[in-house]
């Protein structure tokens, strides 16, 4: 677990996904199997993926990653909220790749040193990046559906709306005439009665749709609505608008309670692609 030498080993394998190499290869092909092809008109700029076990959201992110086969992508950028660790501003993972039963995924070393900035929010280091799963669950999905590209792991260990704009907008700069896309992950409401959880989450939503990150925000800071990866989220939409983004389309979702039947507690699960178009 953690990192070995300039490579971030996996940490979560065998716990949110198989451990085994062909057992996941199975597993994702699957999920990606039962999604029925979808064309979407535009282009693709980012996706928003859930971050539980894939047998909880599994699906749900496969309805993003299902776009992506067949795409010439150079490098994925993956915005993730801190679940471990709480540290100030940004971090852009220090070493070199990050690997999983698939294999290695090297980082896109050019690119992190582009976007750190010079008042210390965005910084290359290991803060978030250790044990957090947000990021690694998104990968053997990318290994399955992608070819010959890099990624660029971030982790916001402090999702206050300066550092979600300063983030969008140096990705923005970093990213214009560059074949990258923009992953934020993250999940919905966590734990709440199923009817309440739906009620939080269609907020969210309706905020993504409508591309408002504004109102995203000002709704997750009063708690009217609730995402982990919420600052994630903004950050991305902020950057695809500056790329020219113009419409959001919602793929799929559900929550813990529609897989488990169990709907006490449930947590929340979106997949929606934000395009360019014409």
């Amino acid at each position: 677990m953690g990192t070995k030498g300039s490579i971030r080993e996996s940490a979560v394998a065998g716990m949110f996904y198989p451990l085994d190499r062909s057992v996941l290869e199975r597993e994702v092909e699957a999920l990606l199997k039962r999604v029925q092809a979808k064309t979407i008109k535009g282009e693709l700029c980012g996706l928003i993926s859930p971050h539980a076990g894939y047998v909880y959201s599994g699906f749900t992110a496969a309805n993003g990653y299902k776009l992506l086969e067949g795409k010439s992508i150079t490098t994925v950028v993956i915005i993730a909220p801190s679940h471990r660790e709480y540290f100030r501003g940004v971090s852009v993972f220090s070493g070199y790749a990050y690997r999983t039963p698939l294999g290695i995924l090297e980082v896109d070393e050019e690119m992190r040193s582009e976007l750190l900035d010079e008042g210390g929010v965005i910084t290359a280091s290991l803060a978030g990046h250790r044990d957090e799963h947000a990021v690694e669950v998104q990968l053997p999905f990318l290994q399955k559906v992608l070819r010959d590209f890099k990624i660029l792991p971030i982790v916001m260990g402090d999702q206050r709306k300066e550092f979600c704009v300063l983030l969008g907008e140096k990705l923005a700069g970093v990213l214009k005439r560059k074949s990258a896309l923009i992953i934020a992950s993250s999940d919905l409401s966590h734990y709440y009665p199923y009817d309440i959880a739906c009620r939080l989450d269609q907020i969210v939503i309706d905020d993504v749709r409508d591309f408002d990150e504004e109102k995203l925000l000002k709704d997750l800071e009063t708690q009217r609505a609730e995402a982990c990866g919420g600052g994630p989220v903004a950050a991305m939409l902020i950057a695809a608008k500056k790329l020219g983004a113009n419409i959001v389309d919602t793929l799929h979702y559900c929550n813990s309670g529609d897989v488990t039947g169990d709907k006490d507690g449930v947590v929340g699960y979106l997949s929606a692609a934000v395009l360019r178009r014409n």
